[in-house]
């Protein structure tokens, strides 16, 4: 592939590089949120899409080295070099340098770790679903440090700076953006 990679060819890398289901459903949903913050924007939805999708490329093969190896990946794969720059951008101050700058790349370190807080207030709900998730339970969720441990609050409150948005905003867009793939991403539930 040369130029911009494309949904299909990006989609076979994840399942190359992504065996986990719970991988590849955590990547379905950034790719989610990621095209509907690239409309509300005004920008490329495929771009911003495609790098939601393989944002953690290199993350299973490679735990250890997660954001240092996706550059060789996505080279190998005929990927610009702004593109795997905004791939890597996301583990700003965790386990990359490269500090996002673009829109895109703010967007991408501040939904990450929301989609799975998102993802886990959806699961705990009567109804495991994210289409009647409103944002009020996820910022209830929010104050809970126990509740979706992993989800580091710290990365996703300076994500929401970055982009000058309230995180119930953000919170809003994530729902949002996941709800289009509820179904892809196992949080359809039973409405």
């Amino acid at each position: 592939m040369s130029g911009k990679p494309t949904r299909e060819a990006t989609w076979e890398l994840v399942k190359e590089y992504l065996p986990s289901e719970q991988m590849r459903k955590h990547s379905l949903a950034v790719e989610a949120v990621m095209r509907h913050m690239a409309r509300k924007y005004g920008e490329d939805e495929e771009m911003w899409g495609v790098i939601g999708l393989a944002h953690d490329i290199d993350y299973e093969r490679y735990p250890e080295q997660h954001c240092s190896r996706a550059p060789e990946i996505l080279r190998g794969a005929g990927w610009p070099e702004d593109y795997i720059r905004a791939v890597i951008s996301h583990g700003w101050g965790i386990c990359s340098n490269a500090e996002p700058i673009t829109r895109l790349e703010k967007t991408l370190y501040a939904i990450d770790e929301l989609t799975g807080l998102v993802a886990a207030s959806a699961l705990v709900r009567p109804s495991k679903s994210i289409l009647d998730l409103p944002v009020k339970s996820v910022t209830k969720k929010w104050k809970d440090r126990a509740f979706a441990a992993g989800a580091d609050r710290s990365v996703i409150e300076k994500g929401a700076a970055m982009l000058g948005v309230e995180l119930p905003e953000l919170i809003g867009d994530t729902i949002d953006g996941m709800r289009s793939e509820a179904e892809a991403i196992g949080l359809k539930g039973n409405l």
